[in-house]
């Protein structure tokens, strides 16, 4: 609310603006667990009520409250501002020892799309110290600051919850030394976009204007944001293709990949039980029988010869390109003290089975990916405190952007010759990696069609003069392959 009331300020400095706090059923009702509640707009019927009823001109949600049918009725809506989209799973500090015991891990959650998606893909992410421990899930309910002191208490060994809430509060003069000393010995685990993927507009806030309130519209339109507010509407209209309700198992986002591209990606269990995994606004070239895949021989490329001079990272934090990069138990034994975050989840699972904690993921996005996400308020990695594990051939490139680097192996090409005739005939090739471009361009077609995933490949193939078809990773393209 009061990031709306700066923005009306900002932009109608004659406007006296007063805040009317209000609670909806939803924040009432916390015996109650959601999946006893029929129906939508749990979170947000109080505050329609209070707008309908002329008690205030403008009425501030968040936008993953709020149904599809309301949003698209006959309102008015703008939408504020949109902060980052991701869950993130909170742990007592106690959790690797109890994983090592193979005890049960507690958490709390009442959200059926984070306990279909997150709980099996954390048992998989956790350092595995054990084959034994197992995830089950307690309902929690009440507000982010309720739910650390309930945490915090011992109630759960960990919580699920939307990063930009926290980043609220942390933003807030009033409530950041408290969430603060919460957060202080905690472990965080920021849950990847595509494998737990976000709900429908998560971290979006609306105003509202009541279709009859001439003076509130015209206030409405000033502080819209249009891209954003695009954004969640494409997110709302594919989302009811899936199903209605709060109780749906699936997600929706929005992710803007390779500076200027917007793909939206939804995964889940549908209302009727289906599983589902798609992507929509993908890259549209001509099908190519011809056409080579790079992710079809994905090993064939490359052997690795690893450096004997042991490593030694000074930065607190460290970004993992490949989890080939991490070979050895001196290595292991560094890593698990720093800060990690893996490039992808292969990487991640990698590594979690070398009982490393690993915060996060770039999604297979590239590095550039995460830099929006590392300046939150939750993370704040500066990026001189950050290092880049990789190849050789990595590190020198990362090197030239002014990033701290360091290599533990260095590629070695290795060329078959069928992988060769295939290459020389096809008329499109997908390539996960520059490297694989260099090796084989002596032999392509001049009139090739490159396609690429987004991050450090896209930019070195556009460093050397080419202008790649970029898809917003691997897995975006295999889907749009088959």
């Amino acid at each position: 609310m009061e990031k709306t009331k700066r923005k009306i300020e900002a932009v109608f400095p004659d406007i006296q603006v007063e805040l009317l706090p209000r609670e909806s059923r939803g924040d009432q009702l916390q015996n109650i667990p959601l999946q006893t509640v029929e129906g939508s707009d749990f979170f947000t019927q109080d505050i329609f009520d209070a707008l309908q009823n002329g008690e205030a001109d403008i009425a501030v949600h968040s936008l993953k409250d709020m149904s599809g049918s309301h949003f698209f009725g006959d309102n008015t809506f703008a939408i504020v501002e949109r902060d980052d989209t991701r869950d993130v799973a909170i742990f007592n500090a106690t959790v690797e020892e109890k994983i090592k015991q193979g005890q049960t891990i507690i958490i709390g959650t009442c959200s059926p799309r984070r306990e279909e998606m997150a709980i099996g893909f954390l048992r998989k992410a956790l350092p595995q110290w054990s084959n034994d421990f197992s995830i089950e899930t307690k309902i929690i309910r009440g507000n982010v600051d309720t739910r650390l002191r309930k945490l915090d208490a011992g109630e759960y060994d960990a919580i699920i919850l939307a990063t930009a809430g926290i980043n609220r509060l942390l933003d807030s003069k009033q409530d950041a030394g408290s969430i603060k000393a919460l957060l202080a010995d905690k472990k965080l685990m920021f849950l990847p976009l595509i494998e737990c993927v976000p709900a429908p507009c998560q971290g979006a806030i609306v105003a509202e204007a009541h279709h009859s309130n001439s003076n509130a519209i015209k206030v409405i339109e000033a502080i819209n944001n249009p891209k954003l507010m695009q954004d969640c509407i494409t997110e709302k209209k594919v989302a009811l293709t899936y199903g209605t309700g709060c109780l749906q198992k699936f997600g929706v986002t929005t992710i803007e990949y390779d500076t200027d591209k917007t793909v939206v990606y939804a995964a889940g269990t549908n209302e009727k039980g289906a599983a589902f995994s798609n992507w929509y606004s993908l890259p549209t070239i001509e099908k190519d029988p011809t056409l080579f895949s790079t992710t079809d021989y994905m090993g064939s490329f490359f052997s690795y010869h690893y450096f004997d001079e042991p490593i030694h990272i000074e930065q607190a934090t460290v970004y993992i390109a490949n989890y080939k990069a991490v070979n050895n138990e001196q290595l292991i034994h560094q890593l698990q003290t720093k800060n990690i975050w893996a490039a992808g989840t292969k990487t991640w699972f990698q590594l979690a089975k070398q009982h490393i904690w690993v915060a996060g993921c770039g999604d297979a996005f590239g590095l550039e990916f995460l830099q929006k996400a590392w300046q939150m308020p939750l993370i704040k990695i500066d990026q001189q405190n950050i290092c880049i594990l990789t190849s050789e051939q990595g590190a020198t490139s990362w090197k030239k952007k002014g990033w701290q680097a360091i290599a533990s192996y260095k590629l070695l090409m290795q060329a078959a010759e069928a992988t060769q005739h295939t290459i020389a005939n096809a008329n499109t090739i997908f390539w996960t990696s520059f490297y694989q471009y260099q090796q084989y361009q002596s032999i392509i077609k001049e009139d090739i069609v490159h396609c690429c995933p987004s991050g450090e490949t896209a930019t070195l193939l556009k460093e050397a003069g080419i202008n790649p078809v970029v898809f917003p990773n691997i897995k975006s393209f295999i889907q749009w392959k088959k």
